[in-house]
């Protein structure tokens, strides 16, 4: 299961998965917590009889998305798990098995890249942290409630905050997709064309879609929220003689009816 970790002010501290194979609970994120994700989780062990370790080194992941049928003789551990949106699978074996997995897999399913499994992340409107996701957001305002969030849970770490925000329905910003013909970059401040020259959001991810043959990008609108279909200019902080780049909000995830 996906989760978040959250300080008292209900803003995140990281996003991670959880699984289980018995003996102990798995959570996995991503590399740029390494050093602050177990500090925090052991921070809260007082009187429990836990104890963490890192065992990135000792595992090789692979993420296998639809329902391909693998042969693999080695013996692994099996997860049903949803990272993009999409029903898949992960396997996991040992860091001395990454080869003898890879050819087995590769043998029935094509592989992404880095780059490739970027962009699929951003078409399917997933938020990942270090891009779209950081300590100044609160889960909802990244559209995590049907994720992440368990309502019914009961104390946990910045839970008034997150229950305050269920019952009000308010949320400062939130997380959209946005569309153009021109590349977009994160940081890129967005600006509503013909206004008054307010900042009313900004871009976390980018890529281009070979796909559906447009630039698009993730990032936060603050409120009050503008339509679908609404168009905004794009302007890099670091560079005011660059030239704007127009874009307009779409629903999540990407889909050709959308763009």
């Amino acid at each position: 299961m996906q989760a978040c970790v959250l300080n008292a002010k209900g803003k995140m501290d990281a996003d991670v998965f959880v699984s289980e194979d018995g003996h102990g609970f798995f959570i996995d994120a991503e590399p740029d917590l390494r050093a602050s994700l177990q500090p925090r989780l052991e921070r809260y062990v007082i009187a429990d009889d836990v104890e963490c370790e890192d065992v990135t080194a000792q595992l090789s992941i692979f993420h296998v998305i639809g329902a391909a049928s693998l042969d693999l003789a080695c013996e692994c551990r099996l997860i049903n798990i949803d990272r993009f949106g999409v029903e898949a699978r992960e396997i996991w074996g040992t860091a001395a098995q990454h080869d003898e997995l890879f050819e087995a897999i590769a043998a029935t399913v094509p592989f992404y890249d880095r780059e490739e499994a970027e962009t699929f992340r951003i078409e399917q409107g997933i938020p990942r942290w270090g891009r779209d996701l950081s300590p100044e957001i609160l889960p909802p305002e990244a559209n995590l409630e049907s994720r992440c969030i368990d309502y019914e849970k009961g104390c946990y770490i910045g839970q008034e905050v997150i229950s305050r925000m269920k019952m009000s329905g308010q949320r400062a910003k939130k997380l959209v997709g946005f569309a153009g013909d021109v590349p977009m970059e994160a940081g890129m401040k967005l600006f509503q064309i013909g206004g008054e020259g307010k900042e009313v959001g900004w871009i976390t991810s980018a890529t281009r879609s070979k796909r559906f043959g447009k630039e698009i990008g993730l990032g936060y609108i603050k409120r009050p929220f503008f339509p679908n279909k609404f168009k905004l200019d794009g302007r890099d902080p670091n560079d005011v003689t660059r030239p704007t780049v127009r874009v307009e909000i779409v629903d999540l995830p990407f889909t050709r009816g959308n763009l």
